[in-house]
This record gives C-alpha cells, structure tokens and sequence, in this order.
C-alpha cells in the first residue's frame, strides 16, 4: 500500500475512533446516553446486515454461531459503548478515551490468565507502563467520579470481546460478524435503556446530524477503513496506531468542548499510548 494512502487512512480511522467521544459528549445534550449509542448500533447494524446480504457474504447456519455472535455483540458493542456514552455524563471525552483504549493492556492480562498466551517481556513492560499511565492520569483528582469506573470497565469490556472474537470469529466472516454485533449489541442496548434509564432523545437538525454522524462515519466508515488496513497490513503493527485514537478524543475534547488538559492527563495518557504501542507492535509471541 501507498505510504501516503496508508497515512491518510490511519489517520482517518484513529481520529473517527477518538472524535465520537466527543460527538457523543455533545449528543449527550438531546438524548440519554444509552437511547443515543443503542440507535447509533442499531442504524449502524441493519444498514451493514443488508449489505452483507445483498454482497452474499456467508453466513453462520448453526444455531451456535448466533449466539456467538450475540455474546460478541453484548461485549463489544453493548458493553463497551454503553459504558462509553455513561462515562461521559461525569468525566471529560478525553479521559473517556484514554481509559477506553487502555484495552490492548488488559487483552495481554485476561490472554494470559484465560487463554494460556504467552507474551514478551516487552508487551509485559508495555502493561506495567500503560496501567502506570492510568495511575498518574487518575492520581491528581481529588474526587474520582463515577464515570472513571464506567470508563474503565469499556477498557474490560473491549479486552473481553477482543478475546472472544479471537477465539470464535476465525470461521465467521468478518463482515458479517461485524455487521450482526452491533445489531445484536444495538438490541440490547435499546432493551437496556428502558430497563436502566428513563429513555429519550430530542429530535432536532443537530441531534439527527450527530445519530448520524455517529452511525454511518464513527461506526459503518470507521469500522470498513479499520479493517480493510488489518487485511492490507500487519495486523500487529497496524493495531500499534489505535494509540492515535485517544490522542484525537483529547484533541477534540479541547477544540469543540473547551475541556481543559491537566498536565496529568498529558503525562499519563503519553505513557499509555507507548505501553500500547509497545504492546502491539511487537505482537509475536514467544
């Protein structure tokens, strides 16, 4: 791939990945945050089944495999996102996705408790690091807010779906996977949200700019592009630049909501991305 088409389009993906938390953070304004991000899976969701079925891609014809799939789906959408949009209610977008992205760490930890994988010295500095990162970002707030929690429990979530992805996805095709999690995950966020808030969303030009923005670019365009440069790429390698997505999320925490960046947070969030990258880039295992 081109050097240049193969910058553009990380930093395409990244910043998408690291801007909807801002997006969110604003859309938090017309709607609860767990009605906003079961729509946004939902509208991402049907529009990807139907793609993937008009394209003929292979489905699972085993009972099994849906249920797989579901389970994938209440991890990795569900799970992650839903206690992204919570998080945002008490924390900044920054510190949302700086916690989110601390995943690739905690995929070594439950790998290695869970699986039996064996990682390097390295990835184990990269771990040691990264959750030091999560320490310093957190220690200078007097008060840890609840969103902290919720933040940190999407980084679980993710780790959680990423290992089951790894363990059941292989025989699955990757678009129809993606395509019927966030389904899945859409369906039970909008059941969650009747169950654990009281539903709502506001129905204005910027509320339907912002559902959409997150559906299509931040979901169906982020989701295409990520995985079209894990098929053209190294997957270890190309996963070293997930570290961009939280830089983004700071970004345009500061630029579109005026959230201020403590020096902590700069401190921390810079030894979380190089133990992720130290993580990732060198992927091999022993």
């Amino acid at each position: 791939m081109n050097k240049w088409l193969l910058g553009f389009l990380v930093l395409l993906t990244t910043s998408l990945m690291g801007s909807a938390f801002t997006i969110g953070k604003i859309g938090l304004a017309y709607a609860t945050p767990i009605m906003l991000v079961a729509l946004r899976f939902l509208i991402a969701g049907v529009i990807m089944a139907i793609i993937v079925k008009c394209l003929k891609f292979a489905h699972p014809k085993q009972v099994s495999d849906w249920l797989k799939i579901a389970l994938i789906g209440a991890f990795q959408t569900a799970g992650v996102m839903g206690c992204i949009f919570v998080s945002l209610r008490t924390i900044t977008a920054g510190q949302s996705s700086i916690l989110t992205f601390t995943n690739p760490l905690l995929v070594v930890i439950f790998g290695t408790l869970f699986m039996k994988v064996s990682y390097s010295r390295r990835q184990w500095f990269g771990v040691i690091l990264g959750f030091a990162g999560v320490c310093i970002t957190l220690g200078a707030q007097v008060d840890v807010q609840i969103g902290t929690l919720y933040g940190f429990l999407s980084a679980i979530s993710w780790a959680a779906g990423t290992l089951l992805i790894k363990k059941w996805g292989g025989p699955i095709n990757t678009w129809v996977l993606t395509a019927y999690q966030m389904l899945f995950g859409g369906l039970i966020l909008f059941v969650g949200s009747f169950l654990l808030e009281e539903p709502s969303f506001q129905i204005t030009p910027l509320s339907i700019a912002i559902l959409l923005w997150l559906a299509f670019m931040a979901s169906i365009v982020q989701f295409a592009v990520w995985f079209y440069l894990l098929q053209k790429g190294d997957p270890g390698k190309t996963s070293a630049f997930l570290f961009l997505a939280p830089f983004f999320g700071v970004l345009t925490g500061w630029l579109l909501l005026d959230e201020a960046i403590a020096w902590n947070v700069i401190v921390g969030g810079v030894c979380i991305f190089i133990g992720i990258f130290m993580v990732n880039w060198t992927a091999k295992l022993k």
